[in-house]
């Protein structure tokens, strides 16, 4: 086939190509994909063995649990029958093949959530109200395997049917075994006493029977003449049968289960998965034969462990829940919240202790309950002494409410008492009797002015004052107290101002942090004592001019030059003595000391030398006037590879903001750094300014005006002698220069790479090692550049403004041009005129 050819069978295919592509999404709609992995709801009951695994998932369903089955499937994906039959076998193996209790209860857990996962909302709102049922939890839980073991002793009220394995025993005088099967007809078959009816009867029937048929030929099995028989015979169950049981009525699962004949009537109820969200869990029938047999109650299992009418299953009994009757619920601060059936003869006290009992904080005072008439709801209030009478309707919800948060009984004492604090009322009726068991008043107690604040009815708060010594002394009656009196009684140091005696300046007070300087003042404290207690004098102390500044308490009122306080000054010895004239000098209150510091103590300061010296480190400051060459000759001078033309001094000093707090730590921190000469960075108190020193012409004429006075924490570089200019800026290529002597401004810009377009010549500039700069100047319209010494660093900057072109610049002479002409003539036409 030739190309056109192709093209034109392309062509044909080609929309039919296009129709697929957009059919896909449609497609894959329609095509049945993998089958869900998750199991469906099974409600319905599984046929097992009854000996071995979890029983109660070992039960067959039958009819109603069938239905029920169906019917959750059905809501549950309708997934074709096929997938469901082997999700249902997955689900029975797992049953079946369970190793032990824990792998059960993971399995189960599983089923149980990929069930809610697939519940209706319908279902979801009745597994809810199934959950706040009382009694539904004990069915639901995993963990509870309520079928006996059967490795226990043989019951001898057990009603034996076919299937039993008896072993008959005989011992002592005559020995013989017998391991039998009860057979369907209710017989067994033993040699020489050939067949035996025993079916419908219990163990202890059937041994009777048995010692009756073999006493024929086994001697001594009947005691005679008084005596008890010598040969005895027993009776014990082997392997037991297995019995089918009908659960209906309204349970979670009913149907049809299998069971050891052991188990009781709660143990097929626990298979059913217990009453459901209508169910009876007050009367549970055992019908058998058409009769009722027993009756169960499943709260008396709940509350007190047992059931009297659990009776033991035989075959074919029926075990039936009904519709519930009445039930109730109660919320609120119980200690089990829920929903509880109620006998017809009960009452709500009944429910309460269904419940638990109350919570600790609950109000027991009286309950709300809310009630469903015929027409609408109604609220009652019920008292505590009618809990016992009150009969409940079924729908009641009951609520206990939490007890108020206040006392019926308090009362409060506060100020000059032994013991402050809440009192009842019952033990304190009176002020007199309320004091007494706070044990009584201090002795800074104010009496003469106790206040009673009492609260009204109304909430307002009443004020009533009272001297207490009217009521010692029987002038007055007793206060009789009410519910929440406050008693305040005050102390005569609240109503005084606190003295205090302060000192400041050179002493060794360790809490000035804490006391702030100030120590309580006591009766005949001295100047010593306060000393004392401040620690002592500091090194830098000033001790022949201490001084005691006192307040000024009968100055002349009114007075302009009225003294306002006196100052007392005393010589103190190191050792805290005085002179006998000064000494004990008796302090008042409020007097203030004040420890200066001497006018000849200064402490240790230190410089620091840095760079091409002999001997580089730090300083100390011998005489107060030491200048950088007294510094630098005790260094033992530069050396020969100094440079001492780029010598800097670096100074720090600490600003101190008045318009802000003052950081008292963080200048304290400053100032420590400053002193030891480290490198502070960035911090916003510290001043760091670098002082271009000459520092040749210093060394020739030491003491010269160029030589500095140093200060503490100066530091003073002298660099390594330089042999490179750096060129930064607006030129071509900035760079490193090697320095040449003899060369200018200009051959280091050559050198550069020259001038951009946009530099500004006239404000290029030199910064020279020793931190000066020096700029370039203007003669006529020359620039004059500055000089270049070794280690300079020349700038040059950017124009802002932008350039002129040729036409511009044109025009720009053109116009300064004919100003200055215009000036010329005017100047000459002004000298002609005159």
């Amino acid at each position: 086939m030739n190309r056109f050819g192709l093209i034109s069978s392309f062509k044909s295919i080609f929309p039919y190509f296009l129709s697929f592509i957009f059919c896909t999404p449609a497609l894959s709609q329609v095509i049945p994909g993998v089958p869900s992995t998750t199991a469906p709801i099974l409600t319905s009951p599984v046929q097992g063995n009854p000996t071995t695994g979890n029983p109660r998932s070992n039960t067959t369903g039958t009819g109603q649990g069938n239905q029920q089955s169906g019917s959750i499937q059905q809501q549950a994906g309708n997934q074709n029958a096929a997938n469901q039959q082997n999700a249902e076998t997955q689900v029975n193996d797992k049953g079946k093949n369970a190793a032990n209790q824990a792998s059960d209860s993971q399995n189960q857990s599983k089923i149980n959530s990929e069930t809610s996962a697939l519940l209706t909302p319908e279902e979801q709102e009745k597994l809810a109200l199934r959950q706040k049922i009382f009694g539904y939890s004990i069915f639901a839980n995993k963990q509870l395997d309520p079928i006996p073991n059967l490795d226990i002793a043989t019951p001898t009220n057990y009603i034996v049917g076919p299937g039993d394995e008896l072993k008959i025993y005989l011992y002592n005088y005559a020995e013989s075994t017998h391991n039998v099967i009860v057979t369907k007809d209710g017989f067994i078959s033993l040699p020489r006493v050939g067949n035996v009816y025993v079916s419908g009867r219990s163990i202890e029937e059937v041994r009777k029977i048995l010692i009756d048929k073999f006493s024929k030929f086994t001697p001594g099995l009947i005691g005679t003449n008084g005596e008890t028989a010598r040969t005895k015979l027993t009776v014990s169950l082997g392997e037991v049968r297995s019995v089918k049981v009908f659960v209906t009525g309204e349970v979670i699962n009913p149907g049809t289960y299998e069971l050891p004949s052991l188990a009781s009537a709660f143990n097929a109820l626990y298979q059913a998965g217990g009453p459901n969200e209508i169910g009876s869990f007050r009367d549970v029938r055992v019908v058998r034969n058409g009769k009722v047999v027993s009756r169960m109650d499943i709260y008396d299992y709940l509350v007190n462990g047992k059931i009297d009418g659990d009776i033991r299953v035989q075959d074919n009994d029926n075990i039936i829940v009904g519709y519930y009757l009445k039930r109730a619920e109660i919320t609120g601060m119980i200690k089990r919240p829920g929903i509880y059936e109620v006998k017809p003869e009960e009452k709500l006290m009944d429910v309460i202790r269904y419940s638990g009992g109350f919570n600790d904080k609950a109000y027991r005072a009286r309950l709300k309950i809310q009630r469903i008439t015929s027409k609408e709801r109604k609220m009652l209030d019920v008292s505590e002494e009618n809990y016992n009478t009150f009969d409940l309707v079924s729908g009641d919800s009951i609520h206990v409410e939490t007890v108020l948060d206040r006392f019926e009984n308090i009362i409060t004492i506060q100020g000059a008492v032994m013991r402050p604090g809440d009192y009842s009322l019952d033990n304190s009726p009176s002020l007199k009797k309320l004091i007494d068991n706070a044990q009584g008043l201090r002795e800074d107690a104010f009496v003469g002015r106790i206040s009673v604040l009492r609260t009204r009815e109304d909430l307002t708060i009443q004020n009533i004052s009272l001297n207490y010594s009217d009521i010692v002394n029987n002038v007055i009656p007793d206060l009789v107290l009410t519910r929440l009196d406050q008693v305040i009684v005050p102390s005569k140091f609240d109503m005084a101002e606190s003295a205090y005696v302060s000192v400041e300046g050179e002493v060794n007070n360790t809490k000035i942090n804490v006391n702030d300087g100030k120590f309580p003042y006591t009766i005949d404290m001295t100047l010593e004592d306060l000393l004392v207690q401040a620690g002592g004098l500091k090194e830098s102390a000033y001790n022949s001019e201490i001084e005691v500044i006192r307040r000024k308490r009968n100055s002349v009122a009114g007075a302009a030059n009225a003294q306002i306080s006196e100052v007392f000054k005393f010589n103190v010895n190191r050792d805290l003595s005085m002179n006998s004239k000064e000494s004990n000098f008796v302090l008042l209150p409020f007097d203030q000391v004040t420890v200066r510091k001497s006018p000849n103590y200064v402490e240790q300061q230190t410089v620091f030398l840095e760079g091409e010296v002999l001997v580089p480190g730090p300083y100390t400051i011998i005489n107060k006037n030491d200048k950088i060459s007294d510094i630098i000759r005790r260094a033992g001078g530069p050396t020969e590879l100094s440079y001492p033309e780029g010598a800097t001094l670096l100074r720090r000093t600490v600003v101190r903001n008045l318009e802000q707090p003052t950081d008292f730590d963080q200048i304290e921190q400053s100032e420590t750094s400053i002193k030891k000469g480290a490198i502070i960075g960035d911090v916003p108190n510290v001043k760091e300014e670098s002082i271009g020193i000459k520092l040749k012409n210093i060394l020739k004429n030491p003491g010269s005006f160029e030589d500095l006075i140093v200060q503490e924490g100066d530091i003073i570089r002298i660099p390594k002698r330089l042999e490179t200019v750096q060129v930064t800026g607006s030129v071509l290529y900035p760079t490193t220069v090697k320095y040449g002597k003899g060369m200018s401004f200009t051959d280091y810009i050559s050198q550069s790479g020259g001038f951009t377009v946009q530099s500004l010549k006239k404000s290029s500039y030199v910064k020279y090692p020793n931190g000066n700069v020096d700029r370039t100047r203007r003669f006529l319209f020359f620039n004059v550049y500055p000089k270049v010494e070794p280690g300079s660093e020349i700038y040059v900057p950017l124009r802002t403004a932008p350039i002129l072109n040729t036409q511009q610049t044109i025009s720009t002479a053109t116009g300064l041009l004919s100003s200055v002409m215009s000036l010329i003539f005017a100047v000459l036409a002004f000298r002609t005129i005159r």
